[in-house]
């Protein structure tokens, strides 16, 4: 039984490191970081297997790869918070040489981290590579996703959810931030995507929604999706959220997809969420 009220604590503990990160370098991604923190606390702290005697291969393992690269800092906060690097190294965030750039790469050695990504629609062709491997391995991993709402409008994504289906990779879980914001406004103005549910589903995916600013939900539609896994299709998770969730001025506006908070907003910021494991 997963403890909730701990992974909340850890969720109130990554969002005041996405604020901080940003803040200190006046650069970065704050409003879907916010978002996904409680999503990211529970695959890391509760729902994966993995090591973090972190190797590319990952033989054994479940994976993950972040698609909308740009929400950075959240993952960053949990990965340090996992233990895959030092919590202190946070602070170097977007900084000149340092391993945590502003979208994730691989030639800094960054440990949890097997790819680049932020060129959005890409995120889920590499992760079939990696589930259609681990399948004709026998390995039992699983392989997780997470890709914005606004990247669902880029062609790739469409050709890679076909491939699943057709070659019946049942060892993936993908999961959409359904925020319906995106840097030019609200998704549904710049391109709507219409009934994603019946999309997906049209695609040959197995279907689930999960609130995705509840940890109690977020826990249950993350253990829900693993039981479908093996069944023949790959599955997708619709979750919904609140971009900038946690932070009561970042919330109900497209605004805060690339804004950092001035020193002002980020002591506003910081008095709403709970220093709970000790900041950097």
């Amino acid at each position: 039984m997963a403890d909730i009220a701990k992974l909340e604590s850890i969720a109130s503990q990554v969002r005041r490191d996405i604020v901080r990160m940003v803040h200190a370098v006046n650069s970065g991604h704050p409003g879907g970081s916010l978002g996904c923190a409680d999503y990211f606390t529970a695959l890391y702290n509760e729902v994966m297997n993995y090591s973090t005697n972190f190797n590319m291969d990952g033989k054994g393992e479940d994976l993950f790869f972040l698609s909308n690269g740009h929400i950075s800092p959240v993952w960053y906060s949990t990965l340090a918070r996992a233990g895959f690097f030092e919590v202190r190294e946070l602070s170097t965030f977007r900084k000149l040489n340092t391993r945590l750039q502003g979208h994730p790469t691989t030639h800094e050695g960054l440990p949890g981290v097997r790819v680049a990504s932020g060129s959005l629609g890409q995120g889920l062709s590499v992760a079939l590579g990696a589930a259609i491997s681990k399948k004709y391995n026998n390995d039992s991993g699983i392989v997780y996703t997470l890709h914005g709402d606004g990247e669902l409008q880029e062609g790739q994504i469409w050709e890679a959810a076909m491939f699943a289906t057709h070659n019946k990779i049942d060892n993936i879980i993908s999961t959409i931030d359904f925020n319906n914001r995106q840097i030019d406004g609200d998704v549904s103005d710049v391109m709507d995507l219409g009934n994603l549910r019946a999309k997906w589903e049209s695609f040959g995916w197995t279907v689930t929604e999960m609130n995705g600013n509840d940890m109690k939900s977020v826990i249950n539609g993350l253990t829900h999706a693993k039981s479908l896994t093996g069944k023949g299709k790959p599955v997708m998770i619709i979750m919904k959220t609140e971009m900038g969730a946690g932070v009561d001025f970042m919330m109900g506006s497209h605004k805060w997809h690339g804004v950092a908070p001035n020193d002002e907003q980020l002591v506003d910021a910081l008095s709403q969420l709970p220093e709970t494991l000790g900041d950097y």
